[in-house]
């Protein structure tokens, strides 16, 4: 019999085995933390000491107007430096958003999760989805997830990862598909989000720089965006599917149990209960909602969306669906009889976050620290500078943008930030070459969103990290990078390709265009 050669291993799958294992051999991601802590001491006082500044126009949300702003780098080992490290460590913690946001969601999808919802609401969406378009329906659920803000990261990758174990497929091709989606996606939706108000409302800031009497809608990039969900849920589908699960192999821990997929009665009966539970709250939230007089609507404008309570509140909705459908769920099924089935669920969920709590403990110093010395807002605004000044024409300077954005999402992930520094730069520059607003605003989103999954910096990258050990301990940083470094090359590619033939197509950006 001929003996069976093994396959030789492409440069491609040899170059990210290689990214896996230096990665996975650096330290743990607080070691990692407190290294880039020292670094950004070290650089705050060498640029600090080379007088290092820029001045740039900043939106000004409160006020509504355009500032012009000088900012230098500022040292965290001078006086005032020293005093910020002393003072500030348990402000930087408690102000750190992600901590409350991972507390209180968790606190419902744990509960959930113990009493068995959970599981049984994956295999029964294994049931009723083809397995085919499994993929397909976490990808898109993961860019939709935006609407929600973060929910996504604390709900839907872990249940990515749950329903391929539950299918016999690799749990981590999963994660990753709904990393994909929640992540790299973060930027677009098919429907209006509380980002898209957020952007509008300083890109409009930019243009009265130009344009005092000129305003976009916050659908200005609507069918920009609605085309880009797509293109971003097949493009993550194919990578998944066709590079991603295979690279990973097979999975060799445990199974899921359950293998036909089947709910037994006392399941059957819980999914009731819970069902109805959730229709109730989605009732009591429409009451609040849509009437005119709803407190969750804007008390000054009335709107859904921007800066409305509704919004403000998606976390804390969360909480109370997974909370509420969980002990709805025990209750019918029989793994809730008393409260004590209730409390040691939600106490054993907390007592498992202690480690990713300690690593946030880190970042949110690291955080704080790289914010205060405005080392990030120097180096964008000098690379802002550069492409103006580059002579480049109107499509090189469209793509130039893009992978601005792509650079400061390295150092800055979360969408506003960086907008508010780089609108009243580029809207303005852009729209003296005749390229309009929606197409740099459209070009930001582009740029924002495919770094999300592969920099440690972004803030869910940690929790990230503790999902995939559920599945493979060993896995750290290099595992996480690795896997969804195709993912961002590929988007990066192909998503900028869109946004350059969408431009010289003329095709409109959205209904305000």
């Amino acid at each position: 019999m001929a003996e069976l050669k093994p396959q030789k291993k492409s440069f491609l799958e040899k170059f990210l085995t290689g990214v896996e294992v230096v990665g996975d051999k650096v330290p743990h991601p607080a070691v990692i933390f407190l290294i880039l802590i020292g670094l950004v001491m070290v650089l705050s006082v060498i640029f600090s000491w080379a007088g290092a500044s820029a001045t740039f126009q900043s939106a000004n949300i409160v006020t509504g107007e355009i500032d012009d702003v000088t900012t230098k780098v500022r040292s965290l080992l001078d006086a005032d430096g020293i005093r910020f490290l002393f003072t500030s460590m348990v402000t930087n913690f408690t102000n750190f958003g992600v901590v409350g946001v991972i507390l209180v969601a968790m606190l419902g999808v744990g509960l959930a999760e113990e009493a068995g919802l959970i599981s049984a609401l994956i295999r029964k969406l294994v049931l009723v989805t083809h397995p085919s378009m499994i993929t397909f329906v976490i990808v898109l659920l993961g860019v939709i997830s935006s609407i929600a803000t973060d929910a996504g990261y604390m709900v839907l990758i872990p249940l990515g990862a749950a329903i391929y174990h539950s299918l016999g497929r690799h749990p981590l091709a999963g994660l990753a598909a709904a990393f994909s989606g929640v992540a790299a996606g973060f930027g677009v939706n098919v429907l209006i989000t509380p980002l898209d108000g957020m952007l509008t409302e300083v890109t409009n800031e930019a243009i009265h720089m130009m344009d005092p009497a000129r305003n976009l809608d916050v659908t200005a990039n609507l069918y920009f965006s609605i085309a880009s969900t797509i293109l971003v849920t097949i493009v993550c589908t194919v990578l998944t599917d066709k590079f991603v699960e295979p690279r990973l192999g097979v999975y060799e821990g445990p199974s899921a149990g359950h293998e036909d997929g089947a709910l037994d009665p006392a399941e059957k009966k819980g999914l009731k209960w819970a069902m109805f539970t959730g229709l109730g709250i989605a009732a009591v939230v429409l009451l609040l909602s849509l009437p005119s007089w709803g407190p969750l609507r804007n008390p000054e404008t009335g709107s859904l969306i921007v800066a409305a309570p509704l919004m403000d509140s998606i976390i804390f909705l969360v909480m109370i669906v997974f909370l509420g459908c969980g002990i709805a769920y025990g209750l019918g099924a029989g793994t809730i009889k008393n409260s004590m089935d209730i409390i040691n669920p939600i106490v054993k969920t907390f007592a498992n976050l202690a480690g990713l709590i300690f690593l946030l403990l880190v970042i949110a110093q690291f955080i704080a620290y790289f914010a205060y010395t405005n080392l990030a807002t120097v180096g964008a605004v000098g690379m802002a500078d550069w492409l103006e000044t580059s002579g480049f024409g109107p499509v090189p300077l469209l793509i130039g943008f893009v992978i601005v954005a792509l650079i400061i999402d390295i150092l800055m992930p979360g969408g506003l930030p960086a907008w508010a520094i780089l609108a009243p730069i580029f809207v303005p520059l852009f729209m003296r070459l005749g390229i309009e607003p929606e197409a740099v605003l459209a070009a930001y989103r582009v740029g924002d969103s495919p770094m999300n999954i592969v920099t440690p910096l972004m803030p869910y990258f940690a929790m990230i990290v503790v999902f995939a050990q559920k599945y493979r301990p060993k896995s750290g940083v290099g595992t996480i990078v690795a896997m969804m470094l195709p993912y961002t090359v590929v988007l990066i590619v192909v998503w900028t390709t869109f946004l350059v033939l969408w431009f010289v197509t003329g095709i409109p950006w959205g209904p305000a265009s």
